[in-house]
């Protein structure tokens, strides 16, 4: 017997999805790129499998409503592609689509894990996702001298958002019970908190405590000490404000400056400038093809000539740095709904359990969609929403699992009889 066949004989498939959960959700902030090709191969096997008959798909409500609003996005970009003659064009850009397509699959795989160990497993690899994101947070600002932290994510706002989400995640685990030590997850948390600010990502800054007041509602019942809580906090904010007091005000002073250059200077060569200029140009894409877009490979193009024609700068950009923007311009008003629509079947799963339901276990799953989609739309008003494989793959992650702990059914995986 190989080595091979003994280790497969040993693994059972429900181990082999805790080590794969296990690296999903830590290798964001800390491995970037790791994370999507984790994700992906996961997804193909489970093709394989679904084609030789070891895997079936679980096809429940939820499950069904995120894959049509999912399918219906996809659909809407290439159908902007084809009104447009600009299919050939796209064909590459449609490849981000397939990490959104592999949905369903990935759903169905990861329904054969029990819901506890899925769930701790969450919370304990966000919490070492988050330590790690600031070892490389300190690493990469005071001894590389970076001006801003990047993580393993090679993007300060990448590594802004998927650190954030690890941080939730902690805070939602201490909070709801699914796993007792809430003293080390407060300190992995408030490491997360420290990173997310090293990277200097102002609009994940928003999205942070936004979403940690929506844990802490969600998870208000279980909240019988008011008074520690208000203590943890406000010593965690005392503690966070010492250590990057420099960076917020720096980035702070740049904002101020940027705007301030924006309005009486009408320079539009600063990041807010850039941002401001490329709105601009991306509403009047809009207004000139408002039902479909452009397609998929016009942005870098049109963004191109309108800086150049407004403002006399050679600027171009594959993205407006407002998800729904780009949407409206890429696939029209169809491909911006199709997009919120992905968002609000989500909310809508989350709320009707939090709503109805009781239990931890569904609760922190339904903690996990509002979190994501709260992180996601803040980040993504400035920023990219879909459409980068960290972020896409991660996405997917949080939406495949959040739905199957909130309100999928654990099946049963089909053993090999030989």
């Amino acid at each position: 017997m190989n080595p091979l066949t003994s280790l497969r004989r040993r693994m059972t498939a429900e181990q082999v999805n805790r080590y794969f959960s296990i690296t999903c959700f830590l290798s964001p902030p800390v491995l970037g790129s790791v994370v999507s090709f984790v994700f992906h191969g996961g997804a193909l096997w489970s093709v394989v499998l679904l084609a030789a008959g070891r895997r079936r798909l679980n096809i429940d409500r939820p499950m069904l409503a995120m894959t049509i609003a999912i399918y219906a996005y996809c659909a809407a970009m290439v159908l902007a592609s084809i009104v447009n003659g600009t299919l050939r064009a796209d064909v590459t850009r449609f490849l981000p689509l397939i990490t959104l397509l592999l949905f369903p699959i990935s759903y169905s795989t990861w329904s054969i894990t029990d819901k506890a160990p899925l769930a701790r497993i969450v919370v304990l690899a966000s919490g070492v996702a988050c330590v790690g994101a600031l070892v490389l947070a300190i690493v990469q600002y005071h001894w590389i001298g970076m001006p801003r932290a990047e993580g393993g994510a090679g993007n300060p706002i990448v590594f802004a958002t998927v650190t954030c989400l690890a941080v939730t995640m902690c805070i939602a685990g201490a909070l709801s019970g699914v796993d007792k030590a809430w003293k080390p997850l407060t300190a992995a948390a408030l490491a997360g908190v420290v990173a997310t600010v090293y990277s200097g990502s102002r609009m994940v800054w928003l999205a942070l405590p936004i979403a940690a007041v929506a844990v802490v509602v969600v998870n208000r019942q279980r909240l019988t000490d008011m008074r520690r809580l208000l203590a943890i906090v406000g010593a965690s904010s005392l503690l966070i404000a010492a250590m990057t007091f420099p960076i917020i005000v720096d980035r702070t002073h740049s904002l101020l400056n940027d705007w301030d250059a924006l309005v009486t200077k009408g320079d539009y060569s600063t990041p807010l400038g850039l941002r401001a200029g490329l709105w601009d140009v991306g509403l009047d894409a809009f207004r000139e093809a408002p039902f479909f877009g452009h397609g998929m490979s016009a942005s870098r193009a049109l963004s191109t000539q309108g800086f150049k024609d407004r403002f006399g700068l050679s600027k171009g950009f594959n993205h407006f740095h407002n998800g729904f923007l780009t949407a409206l311009v890429q696939a029209g008003l169809v491909g911006a709904l199709a997009l919120a629509a992905i968002f609000v079947v989500a909310i809508c799963n989350a709320t009707r359990v939090l709503r109805l339901s009781a239990d931890p276990l569904e609760r922190f799953g339904a903690t996990m969609i509002v979190v994501a989609v709260i992180i996601y739309l803040v980040g993504g008003l400035a920023g990219i929403l879909v459409g980068h494989d960290i972020l896409d793959s991660t996405l997917m992650i949080f939406l495949v699992c959040g739905t199957y702990l909130a309100c999928g059914q654990t099946i049963s995986p089909i053993h090999d009889s030989r």
